[in-house]
């Protein structure tokens, strides 16, 4: 069975994932939205590859250096061992700046022996569609597209060159370098500046973590979520992409394949709230730098997702030449619902401002931006609250009243009228809050179902959501509040299976849903917790950490069944939930006897999934 067995590298510029056996299977150039050079991920034959196999077999392990996004597979070999470490540079030069160049290294250290491998590099530039050839320079192996439009890759090594192209069988009997790169370097590529890149990287990495706040319990999946979120971040705008990844399917054959290396503003509150809470105040504020950046001013349209750059049009096509992950067709890059009019957009955005007056300092000119801008959303949501839409989870072609989209129209008006407080704008606080109190009447009124004792998907049905978690989080509801409490186990009740949550059961525009939304089960771990399941919450996540893939990361989707990992990878969304779980649970008292029996089946599930 095909799953997401990858490690992922990266330094907030590009980001390569790395098979359990070692193998390059994905790779975009210069940047993570960028064309892929190596893809097998989505065509085991077209898609292109790297890898270095062991002429005799051998054992295979694979771990992260601790507290780093250093990658290190390990090969035990009749013949001899060696370590692979994977790896992308990031550090901080003389002058304090940040290097981060497009540039992966594979650094082999033999560690015994003199084992025997073979290398397979086979890069498919601007995924495969072309043929792509390899030719010996002086100093560097190039690749280049045949056909279509130009695009070409260097690679340094230690390696006889003729040996790296034509697969020749090896031995290793010192240290090797590979070095795959976007540009041709201006500085000798030798061992010395290779080591120099290791411990460069390695340093940067331990003293990011060191800025980390500690907590007591869980610091381990904290820390590795906490990592895999820092590389889904760019370095250039402080954007954070959703996954490095497009089109890994929901389910294995069907068509829910979209692109997810973009930077949706729906999380933008979430992040910004997590990042804070472990102690990363810098990249809190990188990205909400972005965010303010493409929040257009006025009556310009806003849009739910942006490109990196901050790219606007982001047009979805179809790659009719490549299978697809697991044959599951079609791959697509670009995602159309970049034109989707989404009402939860302004709650979230709302919450991020409010956000930024009370946890970051700003100056008169950034405050009167920021204000001009919380009147402009406002605006927004007093025309349009009353109004249906594709709700959090973009249905194509369906608009209903979504209660979760109300849920945020509510939070706008609500993180308005805080703002008119903190700024003594006494003139907004009287029609926004009677604005803010119509809205919440209208959500008890409609989305509130008696005969179910829940607040259901959507004015229109009695459908489960599992979005309506979130409502406490939000502050609409208080968590012990009996309507809530109600909800939550309505939702648990409806929408659980196998311990996995479903997003919702009913049908949309691809048919009903059949796999399990990572996400939304750690929300329910959180929304237990809130509501005094506390012991509860704690099997469920303990059940969940263990389902990871062997280096503790997650995908956007499970299979209920076999908890296989599927969806776009790895998904910034569930690692944020999983922190915001963790540190709830971590901030919760149980008595010693609980935490200890919590603690040791925790201990046994981590060692289970390893």
């Amino acid at each position: 069975m095909q799953n997401l067995d990858y490690g992922v590298v990266g330094n907030c510029r590009s980001a390569g994932l790395i098979s359990k056996h070692g193998s390059l299977d994905w790779l975009c150039l210069p940047d993570f939205s960028s064309n892929a050079c190596f893809g097998k991920l989505l065509d085991e034959e077209k898609g292109g590859h790297f890898a270095i196999i062991p002429a005799d077999g051998g054992r295979i392990s694979q771990f992260y250096l601790e507290h780093t996004n250093i990658l290190c597979t390990r090969f035990v070999c009749p013949d001899g061992e060696f370590d692979l470490l994977d790896f992308m540079p990031r550090y901080k030069n003389d002058r304090l700046h940040h290097v981060w160049p497009s540039d992966l290294v594979r650094y082999l250290r033999l560690r015994s022996g003199n084992p025997k491998v073979r290398i397979e590099y086979l890069p498919a530039l601007r995924y495969g569609e072309h043929p792509t050839h390899n030719e010996e320079n002086t100093n560097y192996i190039k690749s280049w597209s045949d056909g279509g439009k130009y695009e070409s890759i260097y690679l340094y090594t230690s390696v006889p060159f003729h040996s790296v192209i034509q697969g020749d069988e090896i031995t290793i009997d010192k240290d090797h370098f590979f070095l795959i790169s976007y540009n041709q370097k201006l500085l000798r590529v030798d061992m010395e500046m290779i080591n120099l890149e290791f411990e460069r990287t390695k340093v940067y990495w331990l003293e990011w973590v060191n800025r980390t706040v500690r907590f007591t319990e869980y610091r381990r999946e904290i820390i590795r979520s906490a990592l895999a979120l820092k590389l889904l971040s760019y370095q250039k705008t402080g954007a954070i992409l959703a996954a490095v990844t497009t089109s890994l399917p929901e389910t294995i054959g069907e068509v829910r394949n979209w692109d997810y290396r973009f930077c949706w503003i729906r999380d933008a509150s979430m992040i910004i709230r997590v990042l804070t809470s472990i102690g990363h105040y810098q990249a809190a504020q990188r990205f909400l730098r972005f965010i303010l950046d493409v929040i257009p001013y006025k009556d310009e349209k806003i849009q739910i997702m942006y490109g990196i750059h901050g790219e606007r049009k982001l047009v979805e096509k179809e790659l009719p030449w490549l299978r697809g992950y697991a044959d599951s067709r079609p791959v697509r890059v670009g995602n159309a619902a970049y034109k989707q009019k989404q009402n939860d957009i302004y709650g979230v955005l709302m919450d991020v401002l409010y956000e930024s007056f009370t946890l970051f300092e700003n100056d008169l000119e950034r405050g009167e931006d920021l204000w001009t801008t919380a009147r402009t959303l406002v605006r927004n949501v007093e025309k349009n609250w009353r109004r249906a839409d594709m709700g959090i989870w973009e249905y194509r072609s369906q608009k209903k009243h979504f209660v979760f989209s109300k849920t945020l129209s509510w939070v706008a008006l609500d993180r308005g009228v805080k703002m008119a407080e903190f700024l003594g704008k006494e003139e907004y606080i009287e029609r926004w809050s009677k604005t803010r109190d119509e809205i919440r009447r209208d959500i008890m009124k409609k989305g509130w179902k008696p005969r179910l004792q829940a607040f259901t998907q959507a004015y229109e049905n009695d459908a489960m959501d599992a979005a309506n978690l979130l409502m406490a989080n939000y502050g609409f509801i208080d968590p012990k509040d009996p309507k809530y409490i109600s909800t939550v186990e309505r939702i648990q009740e409806k929408l659980s299976r196998n311990g996995l949550l479903y997003r919702y059961r009913n049908e949309d525009d691809f048919g009903v849903p059949s796999s399990a939304f990572t996400v939304c089960s750690f929300w329910l771990v959180k929304s237990l917790c809130q509501i005094g399941r506390e012991k509860q919450a704690r099997e469920l996540f303990n059940e969940l950490t263990a389902s990871s893939n062997h280096l503790g990361l997650f995908s956007e989707d499970m299979d209920f069944e076999n908890r296989r990992l599927l969806g776009n990878f790895p998904q910034g969304y569930s690692h944020l939930a999983l922190i915001d779980a963790a540190i709830t649970l971590a901030n919760t008292e149980l008595d010693e006897e609980e935490k200890i029996i919590s603690r040791i089946e925790h201990t046994q599930g981590a060692a289970e999934a390893l």
